[in-house]
């Protein structure tokens, strides 16, 4: 299947919060979760420094997908990377994450960051093979996020951990 990355625009912010949502799913039946935090609006997505770069099937198709990258404190951070699960284990996932270590890079990154869980197959086993490795949470943006992990009692559903995939030079 191949996948088709494009940078969002004004028509896809209302559909990120319905994809992230039905990703969601896939974490809250896994878990029994009955207090899941609600996905993020698109608008909000957006208004936060950074890019979102959607998967289609096809050239002009639909939102199947997307990631989302902040950029904050010279720090380029995954915050968030869903697929409708009716389009999963198509590599449309890798895919994305692939074109955001590439974006990162363009941008002058050096590295990209995300948290996830650690005993998940489709969370941390998946950035490894992606080429990401565990790492500690170093500066004061990646600390808030471990604060605000724990406001949100993500922790109850197993281990979290920071990971990073350093960007190689030759795209740096």
């Amino acid at each position: 299947m191949v996948t088709c990355i494009r940078e969002a625009d004004l028509d896809d912010r209302a559909g990120l919060e319905r994809i992230e949502t039905s990703a969601d799913t896939l974490l809250i039946d896994r878990f029994a979760a009955t207090n899941w935090p609600a996905a993020a609006s698109g608008e909000e997505r957006a208004s936060m420094p950074g890019f979102i770069l959607i998967a289609c099937e096809t050239e002009g198709g639909p939102a199947i997908g997307f990631a989302h990258v902040i950029e904050l404190e010279d720090v380029a951070h995954l915050e968030q990377l869903a697929v409708l699960p009716e389009h999963g284990h198509r590599g449309h996932g890798r895919a994305l994450v692939a074109a955001a270590i590439d974006e990162a890079a363009r941008r002058g990154h050096h590295a990209l960051t995300l948290r996830t869980y650690a005993e998940v197959p489709w969370n941390a086993p998946f950035y490894r093979s992606c080429g990401f490795r565990e790492s500690e949470p170093e500066t004061a943006f990646h600390r808030r996020l471990v604060a605000v992990e724990a406001d949100l009692e993500l922790d109850q559903y197993g281990p979290r951990l920071r990971m990073t995939v350093q960007v190689p030079l030759s795209q740096a």
